[in-house]
């Protein structure tokens, strides 16, 4: 019996480090260029976007309102189903201040509706399939868990005020009291 919970275990990791693995694929190195050059002053970059329920979201279409962007690993995972659920529960005083969030990820548009419906998401969810957003707010990093390295979205945060100026940056995020510190600083603009 031992043996057997052993080697389902065994499988399991080595199911996972393939998962992480795979989902890294398709930007195999780092664009070392744009890699964590955006900081605060800095003119946010621009994306088009495919977001869950079939629209999409152009950062430049929210001129004159405070955008909350949210860059986190991967739906339906512990820390982002918790990064997301605490920006769902004070998205109203996000709203109250007219700001708006976007959580970007690489999953699909698909995923996101999921992902949105299972946790009662009231913001936009947008899908950067093939990492150009998130690159170039030097977001796709290289990674090492369990010494296996893989590329994936470090998670961060960025507050861009309305005329599109990047005025907050966090970066490797903790999931803990963080959303409070986000609406401290977009209140603060």
């Amino acid at each position: 019996m031992l043996i057997r919970l052993c080697n389902l275990v065994r499988r399991f990791w080595r199911n996972f480090l393939t998962w992480l693995s795979e989902a890294g694929q398709g930007r195999d190195t780092l664009n070392k260029d744009k890699e964590m050059t955006l900081d605060v002053g800095d003119k946010a970059p621009d994306f088009d976007l495919p977001t869950d329920g079939g629209g999409s979201v152009k950062l430049s279409d929210l001129k004159g309102k405070p955008v909350v962007i949210y860059f986190y690993p991967k739906d339906m995972t512990p820390g982002c189903t918790t990064e997301s659920c605490e920006f769902r529960d004070a998205e109203p005083d996000f709203s109250a201040v007219n700001a708006q969030i976007i959580g970007i990820s690489k999953d699909s548009a698909d995923r996101h509706d999921k992902f949105k419906a299972k946790h009662d998401l009231n913001f936009i969810l947008a899908s950067d399939e093939n990492s150009t957003t998130c690159e170039d707010y030097g977001t796709w990093t290289e990674k090492s868990m369990y010494g296996k390295k893989f590329m994936g979205i470090e998670r961060s945060t960025f507050v861009i005020d309305g005329d599109g100026v990047i005025r907050n940056v966090w970066r490797k995020v903790k999931v803990k009291n963080h959303v409070a510190e986000v609406l401290a600083a977009v209140k603060a603009l």
